[in-house]
């Protein structure tokens, strides 16, 4: 089983990205992240979709992907250099006395702190996914109330 990155750009439709996403789940496989925003045309959408499964069975996905009236273009990042991020807001348990031991995990991370209240901080991580996955274990111990992820988006990282 291999991590795949694949990256759409469709056509703004009704109904477009639950197309997509019947292909995954009709062969068996959880999409385990999903971001979907316009691009610089606002008739046209960039799908970043992160899935774990066997070579053979996303190739032919990727396939059928292509065949959708919606979709534009497919690429599968699996074998390229791309450049993949993650927004994470992170709400963690937080005392006097050990806000400043969090902070500075976070320093460590380039996380930013965007609230502070008597009993908890939320940091924002703009990351890798192991960066992000990273910065979850060690603040774990502090107790987390709440993580909201954006879910990866990646580009190709070209050199022309």
């Amino acid at each position: 089983m291999k991590r795949h990155v694949i990256s759409l750009t469709v056509e703004n439709r009704h109904g477009a990205l639950s197309r997509i996403a019947n292909l995954f789940s009709g062969r068996g496989y959880n999409i385990t992240s999903l971001n979907v925003a316009e691009t610089e045309d606002a008739t046209i959408s960039r799908m970043t979709i992160v899935v774990t499964g066997e070579d053979d069975i996303l190739e032919q996905i990727v396939k059928q992907l292509n065949k959708l009236i919606d979709v534009i273009k497919v690429i599968d990042f699996t074998s390229e250099e791309v450049i993949e991020r993650e927004m994470l807001l992170l709400r963690v348990d937080s005392t006097k006395s050990n806000r400043h031991e969090l902070i500075e995990i976070a320093n460590l991370f380039g996380a930013k702190v965007t609230a502070v209240a008597q009993a908890s901080v939320i940091f924002e991580l703009m990351g890798s996914t192991k960066a992000v996955e990273d910065f979850i274990l060690l603040v774990k111990p502090y107790g987390i109330k709440e993580i909201v992820r954006s879910g990866t988006v990646a580009i190709a990282n070209s050199k022309k």
